[in-house]
């Protein structure tokens, strides 16, 4: 995001609605340093699991492999359990929206059990976690049930490929999809007039997993989740008491370094606040891109990382690295970590994740003078969280910064606070516009500690 204050694509979603309505331990690199201070100590996990207007479900146990349905597919056990393509189910033709390009490929199909949702939910976030070898891909599919009893249609959340070779398809969101109830929105599911009291009440995940014919390479799908929320319309938040004093040591990267270079991904760095706060996580957990992996990116541009982020993060349709789930599911093509979409209710909960050294990655919007320090406006921006000071105000990785010395900022805990978690906001025009509302991204490793484990349940993930 640039550090404008511009139309985001929270923004035209919520218009868009609106419209709709109307008609292991941890790595030497991942150790914790702590701030000046001591603080209150490590906040109550029970504090931060308190009820919450979210629900998050995933499957990753081979016993949750094994009661989906599979049709072509089986599940794989070892230490990481997954659903690979066994013997397929059948051939079918794709033609690539981006390319032009008719393919014929071999698939398998995996659904979950049906979730019942212990929130009935205005939106819902699928994201996943996959390995997709050179001539495979993924789609994933959600399938709801209302409130009232009837169904949504199978919706297309989003078809996915690590790379994007020539044997590759390109990872995209699909538009155009409602039934005149709900929509889909890039990479969300909503209820189209949340003021109806219509709801998400259950909901099956679907996968297609696709290769080339006649191969016997397969992608793997290790973890595949959704978040179900329903955060009530608030313009305010309450405030939660500091509880911790940490700082963790994660890497710093600007985007701003970064401007006009690959315009081709969302006009250059200027807008990569995604895929470089998701690069500098990726990288705190020990994970390295090779110089073969680099080789395309221009010698003269620092942290050629950024840029690699930037184009393995990039959805086509959408035309932006702020795919949400796309940039999870980048974050786990690195050997060991696994990445989820989330909301969190608090800063109690990124509390009790720094607490366990787990950083995260939050979504904002505010105008300058909401946010001392920023020095800009924004109508969505990404932010690593990597601790608070002794006060119990928000230390973050801002990569909206003018380099790399400069990215890691302090923020005022009740600004910082509201501007994350509320919904509604006014604009630099005074109009009424949407918020967030707590979404982050978590990246943690494949066998989290103890402690991690305990954190994470803490805050709805598992």
């Amino acid at each position: 995001m640039s550090r404008v204050e511009q139309p985001s694509r929270r923004a035209v979603l919520a218009a868009a609605v609106a419209a709709a309505a109307m008609a292991g331990a941890l790595p030497a690199a991942a150790e914790a340093a702590p701030a000046a201070g001591t603080g209150g100590g490590a906040p109550d996990p029970d504090r931060a699991s308190a009820r919450r207007p979210v629900d998050y479900r995933a499957w990753t146990t081979f016993n949750d492999w094994r009661r989906g349905t599979a049709e072509g597919a089986r599940p794989v056990a070892g230490a990481r359990p997954g659903v690979v393509i066994g013997t397929p189910a059948g051939t079918t033709e794709y033609t690539d929206p981006h390319t032009g390009t008719t393919a014929a490929w071999e698939y398998a199909t995996w659904t979950s059990p049906v979730h019942r949702l212990a929130v009935p939910a205005t939106e819902a976030i699928a994201s996943w976690n996959a390995h997709t070898p050179a001539g495979t891909w993924i789609q994933v599919d959600l399938k709801g049930t209302y409130s009232d009893g009837t169904d949504t249609p199978w919706y297309v959340m989003g078809r996915w490929a690590a790379g994007d070779g020539d044997r590759d398809i390109r990872r995209t969101s699909v538009d155009d999809q409602g039934d005149g109830r709900s929509s889909v929105w890039t990479d969300t599911f909503s209820v189209d007039d949340a003021s109806t009291g219509l709801r998400l009440a259950s909901y099956r995940l679907r996968l297609t997993l696709h290769r080339r014919p006649g191969t016997r390479t397969t992608p793997t799908v290790w973890r595949l989740g959704a978040m179900g929320s329903d955060v009530p319309d608030r313009f305010t938040v309450p405030a939660s008491a500091p509880g911790l004093a940490r700082e963790l040591r994660v890497p710093r990267y600007s985007q701003e370094i970064h401007k006009g270079q690959y315009p081709e991904y969302d006009n250059g760095g200027e807008a990569w606040c995604s895929p470089t706060s998701s690069q500098m996580i990726v990288e705190y957990w020990g994970g390295r891109l090779t110089e073969a992996q680099l080789a395309w990116v221009d010698p003269s541009y620092a942290d050629p990382q950024v840029c690699h982020a930037a184009r393995y993060t990039y959805d086509n349709q959408y035309e932006g690295c702020g795919n949400w789930p796309f940039n999870a599911a980048y974050a786990a093509t690195f050997a060991g970590l696994q990445g989820v979409v989330t909301r969190l209710g608090s800063l109690t909960d990124l509390e009790t994740l720094v607490a366990a050294g787990i950083p995260a990655i939050t979504s904002q919007s505010f105008l300058e003078e909401e946010l001392t320090g920023s020095g800009y406006g924004t109508s969505g921006h990404l932010m690593t969280v990597i601790g608070f000071t002794a006060d119990g105000d928000v230390i973050a990785n801002d990569p909206a910064s003018d380099d790399n010395d400069a990215v890691r900022r302090v923020y005022k805990r009740r600004e910082w606070e509201n501007i994350w978690l509320r919904t509604k906001r006014y604009n630099a025009s005074g109009k009424v516009v949407s918020g967030t509302g707590g979404v982050c991204y978590l990246y943690f490793p494949a066998r989290p500690s103890a402690h991690q484990r305990r954190a994470l349940a803490a805050v709805g993930v598992r």
